[in-house]
């Protein structure tokens, strides 16, 4: 491994990182976002069974805050739950808004890595390149100048390309994966705005 980024020079080292931050921000998105962390199956009925037994508490509350990202939704909508259902759900998507906030966190981030990448290498490749045509000499062209900036010109654009085509999918899987819990919360919440007042039985 040292020895191909030895190959590759100096522009590498542009690269080495953003490769190193994008196998971060996809290990940590692929962990958050799962549908078990950020909208749990039978959440719903669950918190529905508890209003009707218990009615809302300070613990049910805090419970759900800090259970998931959809708890807090729940939350937001029963701190509210004897206004209108306008003000209901009013709440609701003011807590939705910062919770697809969080959703698509580092994603800006990953993007800009999967955008970057191939330009870095294309930059590491026009070094490549100017150390061949800088290789001139009153003899002629030096091999082993040759060779270095050949090399340095196609392991940049390779490594480039393999940063950034697996930070573009997961870019926009990560992307559709959002939209999808967005919608997925959207509709539990207005499940639990029409069964608490009445709207619908379950």
């Amino acid at each position: 491994m040292f020895a191909i980024v030895e190959a590759a020079g100096w522009p590498i080292w542009l690269l080495i990182p953003a490769s190193v931050i994008a196998v971060a921000l996809i290990a940590e998105r692929l962990l958050f976002l799962r549908n078990k962390t950020v909208a749990p199956d039978g959440l719903l009925d669950e918190t529905i069974q508890e209003l009707r037994q218990r009615g809302v508490s300070e613990a049910m509350l805090s419970r759900l805050s800090e259970g998931s990202p959809l708890g807090r939704v729940f939350a937001a909508g029963l701190r509210n739950i004897k206004s209108s259902p306008e003000v209901m759900k009013d709440s609701i998507e003011e807590a939705g808004r910062r919770v697809t906030h969080e959703l698509e966190r580092f994603l800006t981030t990953l993007g800009t890595i999967a955008s970057i990448s191939p330009l870095l290498g294309l930059f590491g490749t026009v070094v490549g390149m100017i150390e061949i045509f800088g290789a001139q000499n009153a003899i002629g062209n030096t091999p082993a100048i040759l060779a270095h900036g050949i090399s340095v010109a196609l392991y940049n654009t390779a490594f480039g390309l393999i940063v950034a085509v697996p930070s573009m999918i997961f870019y926009r899987h990560f992307r559709a994966k959002v939209d999808s819990l967005t919608i997925e919360m959207e509709q539990q919440a207005i499940k639990l705005v029409e069964i608490v007042h009445g709207a619908r039985k379950g």
